[in-house]
């Protein structure tokens, strides 16, 4: 009998480790994040804001005189943004010196009412489906918060869990999926369907100074938005669209100048606006920089990591000056999503990692189409790879946000099945890429931008 109880103890043994793996791996399967879909607001086309256009809001505000306008001028035509990009109603109307909170309220109504109806057509849930709820909007918290404002609208459930994100720039998009992913794996093996709304509301951070520091948002920041529908349950993953593999973020806020780089404050004339700072580009990279170091172990093949293993054991050994290390992210990496934040940054990011003018397209095309729509812009950029039919199955996308603080967050999805959606850039693909992103309008006031008197070489463009 004794003899026979050990092989049992064994075998009992074993069975329970068995299960325990199985428990482990099923707990894994439950808690990950696939993306079902995702849908992208296009604003009616009496909000396209065109050069004449802009040059009228410019001249309505008495407070710029001739020096003020040339450096406007000169920025909006290196901004890298068409006639095709969409501001607030109130602006357009002529109100930008008495916009209300009722303006606000409008202009994030008419984002989410279109996109998240449109998001449940496309999908078949509906909003008492939803159990996780999270709103980031940068510039406009109100009471009660938006996030309680769109589940009164919806009539969501009771026990859903809602999260309103504010003051995080534009890299909130991912720090929302962040927190989606951290409820998938406390609430595992429960299946979650979450939905996050990422967009940004311009109406309270309309600038009416002359700060030069402050006016560069007035040339960059558009309206949009996007909402995303996300699941735990892996019996949608045949669904899916994107499953998400790992996501990391990074805050370099510690440095003063990656700190100051996007600043909220008063001007000389108490008026507040956002100040970018000439640091911008550096800080940027910087922040890539910080998050790739824990991101790059997990998107990089076994042979790219061990050559960068090898080229830090040489030189750490060699006594001469140190030499640079390249890290090839292509190897990992299939297509780079990346927050089209402004011409600067793309440029920076390009020179720095080693990217190519077709990595960045769809960010510099988004750009000049959209403009910089803040935290959505990246579903835009990602809605510009689907139709152009570039995502395909296996493929591997990293899509990495920028965000005043300073902060770089990124994540990397596997590309589930062949896409090739045309969502927002439905009517519009066709002519992209442009061979410019220069605005061809501005020739018209050229004679506004030839003095260089003023010199403007010391901000860059977001």
């Amino acid at each position: 009998m004794e003899l026979l109880a050990v092989p049992v103890l064994l075998a009992a043994m074993a069975m329970a480790l068995t299960y325990l793996a199985w428990t482990a791996a099923s707990r894994r399967r439950r808690s990950q994040c696939y993306l079902l879909d995702y849908v992208c607001y296009k604003p009616p086309d009496d909000r396209k804001v065109t050069t004449d256009m802009g040059v009228a809001l410019a001249e309505r505000n008495k407070r710029l005189g001739a020096p003020e306008l040339r450096y406007l001028f000169r920025l909006t035509s290196r901004a890298g943004l068409s006639e095709q990009t969409y501001l607030p109603c109130g602006i357009l109307a002529g109100r930008e010196k008495c916009l209300t909170h009722q303006d606000a309220l409008d202009e994030m109504d008419a984002f989410f009412i279109d996109a998240v109806a449109g998001l449940f057509a496309n999908t078949g849930f509906g909003p008492r489906d939803v159990d996780v709820l999270v709103v980031n909007v940068n510039m406009f918290n109100p009471e009660p918060c938006l996030a309680s404002r769109i589940g009164h609208h919806y009539g969501m459930r009771e026990d859903v869990a809602a999260y309103n994100v504010s003051g995080m720039g534009c890299s909130a998009t991912l720090v929302s999926l962040d927190i989606v992913q951290n409820v998938m794996r406390a609430r595992s093996p429960r299946p979650v369907l979450a939905l996050v709304l990422s967009t940004e509301v311009l109406s309270p951070g309309n600038y009416l100074g002359t700060d030069r520091s402050m006016m560069l948002g007035l040339c960059l920041f558009r309206c949009g938005g996007a909402a995303a529908l996300l699941t735990s349950n892996p019996a949608l993953g045949g669904r899916a669209k994107m499953k998400l593999r790992r996501l990391v973020r990074a805050n370099v806020a510690a440095a003063d100048d990656a700190y100051s780089a996007i600043f909220q404050r008063e001007d000389a004339d108490n008026i507040t606006g956002f100040s970018i700072n000439k640091t911008l580009p550096k800080a940027a990279v910087r922040a890539f920089a910080a998050n790739l170091e824990r991101v790059v172990p997990y998107i990089l093949p076994v042979r790219e990591l061990l050559r960068l293993a090898t080229d830090l054991i040489r030189q750490k050994m060699s006594r001469r000056r140190r030499f640079k290390i390249d890290v090839n992210l292509k190897t990992g990496v299939d297509h780079f999503c990346l927050h089209s934040g402004g011409v600067a940054v793309i440029d920076a990011v390009k020179k720095n990692f080693g990217l190519t003018e077709r990595d960045v397209e769809p960010s510099r095309m988004t750009l000049h189409r959209w403009g910089n729509t803040s935290a959505s812009s990246v579903w835009y950029v990602l809605a510009y790879m689907e139709a152009k039919e570039r995502l395909k199955r296996g493929d591997r996308v990293l899509m990495v946000t920028f965000g005043s603080g300073f902060k770089c967050n990124s994540c990397m999805w596997d590309v589930n099945r062949d896409l090739a959606d045309k969502g927002p850039w439905a009517d519009c693909i066709d002519e992209y890429p442009v061979q410019s992103t220069a605005n061809p309008c501005l020739d018209k006031y050229s004679w506004m931008m030839n003095d260089n008197t003023d010199d403007d070489s010391t901000f860059p463009l977001l």
